[in-house]
């Protein structure tokens, strides 16, 4: 039980840190309500799991080449920041938003939303082709496949628990938030949705011209 317990903290550890796809629920939870917020979340684990079936299947030499990674480094800096932008663009929106207009923004691209900042942001991808990489190989030698889908299930669900978490928490600070501070909260995640798409830009830019 206690190895399973650390596989699930495994999985918060990973969705914990402050990074695009939280900046991102942030945003959308704000302006949009929980569902929102959870379905960006959720195109997040999508994309996780597809990584961790690349993973599974052994497809991990593939993304090590340099013009890939230069590939997920650009793409990664054109979703980030157009996401921020929109972000910015829709920022004095927030504050007069009302229940009937946030229902009518779309769910789908709440989810593509998620999905396409987890899946070409390459410190998922180092994550999971490195540090879930070396785990399940010492995992695989020293367990049944049963036990090692279980521990895999296990981080999912330490994901899982944190989407839900950051979900609640962003649909919910508009209740507490003036106007003004819900504005910023909104500017602030544009800031910081196009800050790492920049990030991403520049080691692009280092792969391409090194």
């Amino acid at each position: 039980m206690s190895v399973f317990l650390g596989y699930i903290f495994l999985g918060l550890s990973l969705a914990a840190p402050i990074g695009p796809v939280n900046a991102a629920q942030l945003d959308k939870g704000i302006k949009n309500g929980f569902f929102h917020a959870w379905l960006v979340g959720l195109g997040a684990t999508i994309a996780d799991a597809f990584y961790m079936f690349l993973v599974f299947i052994g497809i991990v030499h593939f993304l090590e080449l340099p013009y890939i990674q230069t590939f997920l480094w650009l793409f990664g800096f054109f979703v980030l920041v157009y996401t921020g932008f929109e972000s910015l663009l829709g920022a004095r929106e927030v504050a007069t938003l009302n229940y009937e207009v946030r229902t009518k923004a779309s769910h789908f691209k709440s989810f593509l939303s998620g999905f396409f900042i987890s899946l070409f942001n390459p410190l998922t991808i180092l994550f999971w082709l490195g540090i879930f990489g070396s785990i399940l190989a010492k995992t695989v030698t020293q367990n049944d496949t049963g036990t090692v889908i279980l521990y895999t299930a296990a981080i999912f669900i330490g994901i899982t628990v944190w989407d839900i978490t950051m979900a609640l928490l962003a649909s919910n600070l508009r209740k507490f938030l003036t106007n003004r501070l819900l504005v910023a909260i909104s500017v602030l995640s544009g800031l910081s949705l196009i800050g790492f798409g920049v990030y991403f830009g520049i080691h692009a830019a280092t792969v391409l011209f090194s």
